[in-house]
């Protein structure tokens, strides 16, 4: 993806699910020179937790005062997702300034076009740090880059080996043993940043039960 980062303003927002890739491409971006103005992060209808993840809204605010930033949020079903994602993209790119979205999907196509079609609609350039790297490759960095990202939400017959721990290498070697994908694109697991470059303290929480729910297991946050 071709991108212009002659402009004078490379100010970004950056879609937002509290996990470790739109972390990773949050850092990246930053690295390669593009100052963070906010968050988007995408509830579902009864506004109280991220469609994408399970991770309640209170926590987000909390992870976004760690990266000392501002976090917007939507509240959607599925079927207007896409209508709503842009009327929020317009109206993020005027209150904040922004010129970019950042992304961090690593190699679906069908989720970078999407992210193409809406950020152009808003008038946006789509930044995706992470596309085409290696899966496996992208997580070791993440870890050697001292990103902590604890598993809050994986597959049901998966909770018991991997729920609430925090990926590192010796996570790793259980992901390969159980033929998980190492950055869970297969939709194995999903996860929440306790820590990392970006953060200016860490995020505190506590873990409380495991919930079923349609085949996926989540486990109870709440903050310290």
């Amino acid at each position: 993806m071709k991108v212009d980062r002659n402009k004078d303003n490379c100010s970004f927002l950056c879609s937002w699910s509290g996990g470790k890739d739109s972390y990773f491409a949050f850092h990246k971006a930053i690295q390669e020179g593009f100052s963070p103005r906010v968050l988007l992060n995408v509830l579902n209808e009864f506004g109280d937790k991220s469609r994408s993840h399970g991770i309640p809204k209170e926590i987000l605010i909390a992870q976004a005062e760690c990266l000392g930033l501002p976090i917007d949020f939507i509240e959607s079903t599925w079927s207007q997702y896409e209508q709503n994602f842009i009327a929020k993209l317009k109206n993020i790119r005027a209150k904040y300034d922004c010129t970019h979205a950042v992304y961090g999907d690593i190699d679906i196509e069908s989720h970078r076009n999407w992210e193409e079609k809406v950020s152009n609609a808003a008038e946006l350039t789509p930044v995706l740090p992470l596309w085409q790297k290696d899966r496996a490759s992208l997580v070791n960095h993440m870890i050697d880059e001292g990103i902590k990202a604890m598993i809050v939400s994986c597959r049901a017959e998966l909770a018991d080996k991997i729920l609430g721990k925090v990926i590192n290498s010796e996570l790793l070697k259980t992901f390969d043993r159980l033929g998980i994908d190492a950055c869970g694109e297969n939709g194995e697991y999903h996860t929440l940043v306790i820590d990392g470059p970006q953060h200016k303290q860490p995020l505190l929480i506590k873990t409380g039960e495991k919930i079923l729910h349609k085949n996926y297991s989540f486990l109870e946050l709440s903050l310290k």
